[in-house]
C-alpha cells in the first residue's frame, strides 16, 4: 500500500507509545544490522518504558494521514553539564513503503531544527552498509570523524558503524 506525500511531523506524544514500539519493532525486524537493540530486544518490552523514552527525549514522528506513524528519529540531549553540548542521533527508521520521497530528509531536518536550540552538535552512528543513509547524512553536512570496527554483532556477523557529526555553531570545530 503506497503512503502519500503528505506528512505531519511531530514530537511524538506518550499516549502514541503503542505505534512507536510497533515501528521501532519493525525496523528491528526488517534492518536488523541497523541498530543496537534486536528485534527480540524490543518486542517482550512493556509499553510504560516506550512511554518513559518518550517523555524524557526529545523523539520525532513522520505520520501520514494524520494516524499511522510512518517514520521516527530520536535525539538524546544529556543534562550533565559537561555533554549537553553534543546530543545523540538514534534510532532513525522510515517504513518501506515511504522511502524515496524525502520524507528522511524531513524528519532530520525537523529534529537538525530542535537540536539548534539546545546543543551545538549531533552525533550519531550508521552501519557502514547503509549507503543511502551515510549520503542523506553528508548532504545534511554530517561529517565523518571516525569508525568503530565490529560496532555490531548479529548472529554471527560482525558490522562496523561510521562515526559522523554535525557541528551547529560556529564555536564547535
Amino acid at each position: 500500500m503506497p503512503i502519500d506525500n503528505v506528512f505531519t511531523f511531530k514530537r511524538i506524544p506518550s499516549e502514541d507509545a503503542a505505534l512507536y514500539k510497533e515501528l521501532r519493532v519493525e525496523g528491528r525486524d526488517e534492518s536488523p544490522e541497523a541498530f543496537g537493540a534486536s528485534y527480540c530486544d524490543e518486542v517482550n518490552i512493556p509499553l510504560s518504558h516506550y512511554s518513559k523514552l518518550l517523555t524524557n527525549n526529545v523523539v520525532y514522528g513522520a505520520y501520514s494521514n494524520k494516524s499511522s506513524l510512518v517514520g521516527i528519529v530520536g535525539l538524546r540531549i544529556p543534562n550533565k553539564e559537561k555533554l549537553k553540548h553534543k546530543a545523540r542521533l538514534w534510532g532513525m527508521y522510515i517504513k518501506p513503503e515511504a522511502r524515496g520521497n524525502g520524507l528522511a530528509k524531513q524528519i532530520l531536518l525537523q529534529i537538525i531544527e530542535i537540536a539548534k536550540e539546545t546543543t551545538e552538535e549531533i552525533l550519531l552512528a550508521v552501519v557502514v552498509s547503509n549507503v543511502s543513509a551515510i549520503t542523506l547524512y553528508e548532504k545534511l553536512g554530517f561529517i565523518e570523524y571516525g569508525r568503530e570496527p565490529r560496532a555490531l554483532k548479529f548472529k554471527d556477523h560482525y558490522y562496523d558503524e561510521v562515526l559522523m557529526r554535525l557541528p551547529l555553531t560556529p564555536k564547535t570545530i
